[in-house]
């Protein structure tokens, strides 16, 4: 949504109006960023096109009458104004040093924007060798575990090959005439009964599954620990640092869902029925539920995670007033999400100390993001949700989402969505 309103230069707005302060601060930067480098890109086409003469040479004008007078002063001379001679002019050392400081100022800046250019490449090394060196880290662990696994489970065999062993040299011995009894203290035949070999089997056999059990739960755990620390280590651009070292959306989906708990690994990717053209924005209610059901429902927007019950914090097609009057008897910190009727997407309603805020969630692509607030991406609407509850929306405003705000009428205001 973000980059159609960045090309197109245009913002509806009713749009417009349900962004905040520092949401349209960024939006029209963004938009004259971009105006910019259409400019320049402009200018550059034209000296080329100047450099290899593909422009036409104009037309010299017809010789007229027209001709030039001079502008004569009280002498009757012609006259002539000096920079920084005359009435009002500012001296010559000091235009030079205006222009010095201003040269100054714009190499400054080009230094900073250099520095940290440099700065957010080292980030993002560091990163990549921490992300590197963990999975490395976790595939030794699963190695080592399956080779000890697999020793494990060569020692009773080795044990009973000895045994065979020795019991084939004992009939040796004895086929031979040179067999000796040997005598046996009592608590020595005790702990060899008859079925002895089968007995011990049957234990080492037990003992095995028990190491291996605990050392599979070793491994789970010390995975879940490693794929948490890297989630709270990359909060800013954990979605964007997937992009860059080949991840698919799918894998990161299913890194978010093993963080929420020992529970099995799903697949949240689900095939989207494209049957239908999406509008370029939504044009009526019937064409929003239509969006919903065919590419939200599948994606589980609006449930809690790996339940088939509705979030209490969803609503449906609701308005602005409406959501405030939801909020207004409620503390600071509830929320609720409601579908917008502006975008392709949601909108979370926010209920300050005094007044409210409103953010857009943007759900055109294959993940959920606040537009124009920050580019943490989330794989389903319930991920976003979860994550600023433990995580500020943004850093001016302290943001924590805490109680949700549910359904006050019946039936809910979202039985068009799941009709």
């Amino acid at each position: 949504m973000l980059k159609q309103i960045v090309h197109d230069t245009y913002i509806d707005t009713e749009l417009l109006a349900e962004l905040s302060d520092v949401q349209k601060h960024i939006l029209f930067y963004k938009v004259r960023e971009e105006q910019l480098r259409r400019w320049q890109e402009l200018e550059a086409q034209e000296a080329l096109a100047q450099a290899e003469d593909c422009r036409p040479s104009k037309t010299k004008r017809a010789a007229s009458d027209k001709h030039i007078q001079w502008l004569l002063g009280a002498d009757g001379e012609v006259w002539v104004w000096i920079m920084g001679e005359g009435p009002g002019d500012k001296p010559y050392e000091e235009i030079a040093k205006e222009l010095i400081t201003e040269r100054a100022r714009l190499q400054a800046q080009r230094e900073a924007e250099e520095l940290w250019r440099q700065k957010e490449a080292e980030i993002t090394k560091k990163f990549r060798d921490a992300l590197a060196n963990e999975k490395a880290r976790i595939l030794a662990e699963k190695w080592k575990v399956e080779m000890e696994d697999h020793n494990a489970v060569k020692v009773p065999e080795k044990w009973i090959h000895e045994e065979f062993k020795e019991n084939k040299k004992e009939e040796e011995k004895v086929k031979c005439g040179f067999h000796k009894v040997d005598f046996l203290s009592p608590m020595m035949m005790l702990s060899v009964p008859q079925n002895g070999h089968a007995l011990s089997v049957r234990r080492s056999k037990a003992a095995d599954e028990e190491r291996s059990r605990q050392a599979k739960d070793a491994r789970d755990e010390c995975r879940r620990h490693s794929l948490r620390a890297i989630q709270k280590g990359t909060v800013a651009g954990l979605s964007s640092m997937f992009q860059e070292l080949g991840q698919s959306h799918q894998q990161e989906a299913r890194l978010f869902h093993h963080l929420s708990g020992p529970g099995p690994l799903l697949p949240l990717t689900v095939p989207l029925s494209r049957a239908w053209e999406r509008p370029r924005c939504p044009v009526s209610r019937a064409v929003i539920v239509r969006w919903f059901k065919e590419e939200q429902l599948p994606r589980g927007a609006g449930f809690e995670r790996n339940t088939a019950s509705i979030a209490p914090w969803f609503h449906g097609i609701i308005t602005r007033e409406d959501a405030e009057d939801l909020l207004e008897n409620m503390t600071e910190g509830a929320f609720l999400v409601r579908v917008s009727d502006k975008i392709w997407g949601y909108i979370l309603s926010y209920r300050l100390q005094q007044g409210f805020k409103h953010f857009l969630v943007d759900a055109s692509g294959d993940f959920y993001s606040f537009l124009g607030v920050n580019p943490n991406r989330h794989a389903t609407l319930t991920d976003l949700i979860d994550f600023h509850k433990e995580e500020i929306i943004t850093v001016s405003g302290g943001e924590l989402l805490q109680e949700p705000c549910g359904q006050r009428n019946n039936p809910p205001d979202y039985h068009l969505l799941f009709e």
